[in-house]
């Protein structure tokens, strides 16, 4: 076992952490992680996929990015993405898969900490780009649980598949309970 995935494991047993996986490590595939309503979630679930052994890359708003965070976030996978300017990240992304043998990137499909019932569609529109899964990973904060369980196959109806991706993180637990939002019943 490295040091990273023993470290890892160890940080996440002293909190009180248990990491549940039903699924592969995927050479490539978009890992959709929800509910996000806490800085500490990014933290546990950076935790959890290392100790698996496992790397992901991850979306994360420029604004930290700044000297010494920046090299930091990079090293472990980070792709700093500027929300003010309308880009086609999502066919940038898609582009590197193509051009990747091997590449995982987690996405928070809530965009924001705050309470957001609309959900981002990036993820999604990536999978369907570059023809590769989306892996629905969850924090259960009164569990205590980080899950890798399910995967999602895109049927190109973005309504009805955000739907039922909303429905499967309804029974999850955040950290803060009034900011995690779907706008299902």
């Amino acid at each position: 076992m490295g040091l990273g995935k023993y470290l890892a494991s160890k940080l996440l047993k002293w909190g009180g952490w248990t990491v549940n996986v039903g699924l592969p490590d995927f050479d490539k595939c978009v890992i959709c992680v929800a509910p996000h309503t806490s800085n500490w979630d990014f933290i546990i679930c950076e935790l959890a996929y290392t100790s698996l052994g496992r790397k992901a890359g991850f979306l994360m708003k420029k604004d930290w990015f700044f000297f010494p965070l920046g090299y930091f976030f990079r090293a472990i996978g980070g792709v700093p993405v500027d929300r003010s300017r309308r880009t086609d990240l999502v066919e940038q992304i898609v582009e590197q898969f193509k051009s990747h043998d091997r590449l995982t990137i987690a996405v928070t499909p809530e965009a924001t900490r705050k309470a957001n019932a609309n959900w981002k569609t990036g993820f999604y529109r990536i999978a369907m780009g570059a023809n590769v899964p989306i892996v629905l990973a969850y924090l259960d904060y009164d569990k205590r649980e980080v899950g890798i369980e399910r995967t999602f196959t895109p049927t190109g109806n973005v309504v009805a598949d955000m739907e039922e991706i909303k429905r499967y993180y309804m029974r999850f637990n955040a950290k803060y309970k009034d900011k995690f939002i779907t706008g299902l019943e």
